[in-house]
């Protein structure tokens, strides 16, 4: 295992049309594997735009199975441009059983293994609860071939233990495949603190667990159902280091890539100095597990 690898994310806007995205992200796969990344992490539900704005029976059929057509594609993607990837689907488990999926593929094409979505939100215009059953594997690290990485999805991002337990596995790593944006008529009295509030918890995912974080999101305005008022994706997916600096970040309104190197020794580093990990009083959390402390 070498002491560094180059990561990135793939910060795009997405269409109607399910087979035009797939062949769009592949594209900009193979730039972002030109320009040296060996593990690339695409946007949440890549293959669609979000369509958990409604609740609708047909959208279902949205959805693929393991294996399907994208893990069909992007494990080829893999071999050809040496590229560990992060896939996020609409996975079809079985009949009447979906979940939000991440794929991890490695570099050979060989697939890892699988994490599901452990926290479904359930707000106006996100209306997850109706089309994914919460994650059933746990909180996951993956050995790639560059290094180990884990890997949750949007709304776990607000969760700290969801960072830390999938740190405590050895990840490097924490990638955060995103599909966050404004209510149009919320944007101006809220949306700064809600990005910056984004922003900020990852930061601190970063920095309580010393280790990088790559969070990537879509762009562009989408309005499935015309009555409704659609979502203004922020765009702003970035890259920090284990002291929580932000090593690259994107724009709020153009497609790009974000880019940067996981130094190893630079992790152990900031551990060593603000060691979190080690100070952690495991003997004293007992009660993390109940819902509340009346």
């Amino acid at each position: 295992m070498k002491n560094k690898f180059a990561i990135a994310g793939l910060q795009l806007s997405l269409s109607h049309n399910p087979k035009e995205n797939e062949k769009k992200t592949l594209n900009w796969i193979k730039k972002a594997a030109k320009q040296g990344a060996q593990i690339i992490c695409l946007p949440e539900l890549y293959r669609s735009q979000y369509f958990c704005q409604k609740e609708d029976f047909s959208l279902f059929d949205l959805a693929e199975t393991i294996p399907g057509p994208s893990t069909k594609a992007f494990q080829k993607a893999a071999r050809e441009n040496k590229t560990a990837i992060v896939l996020p689907i609409f996975e079809k488990r079985a009949p009447g059983i979906y979940h939000n999926t991440v794929v991890m593929i490695d570099a050979d094409g060989a697939i890892l293994g699988l994490y599901r979505k452990m926290h479904i939100p359930d707000d106006p215009a996100y209306y997850e609860k109706y089309y994914f059953a919460p994650g059933d594997l746990g909180f996951r690290a993956f050995e790639t071939k560059y290094g180990k990485v884990g890997s949750l999805i949007c709304w776990d991002q607000w969760y700290p233990e969801g960072a830390r337990l999938t740190a405590l596995q050895g990840a490097s790593v924490l990638f955060y495949p995103t599909a966050i944006g404004w209510h149009p008529a919320e944007k101006e009295r809220y949306g700064k603190a809600q990005k910056d509030s984004w922003i900020t918890v990852q930061r601190g995912h970063a920095i309580a667990n010393g280790v990088y974080v790559c969070s990537v999101n879509r762009i562009g305005f989408e309005q499935p159902v015309q009555e409704q008022a659609g979502i203004e994706f922020w765009g702003s997916s970035f890259i920090c280091d284990p002291q929580g600096v932000i090593i690259a970040e994107a724009s709020s309104n153009k497609e790009e890539i974000i880019q940067a190197e996981v130094d190893l020794t630079h992790l152990e580093t900031v551990r060593r100095n603000w060691p979190f990990l080690r100070d952690r009083r495991i003997d004293a959390y007992g009660e993390i597990t109940k819902r509340y402390l009346d």
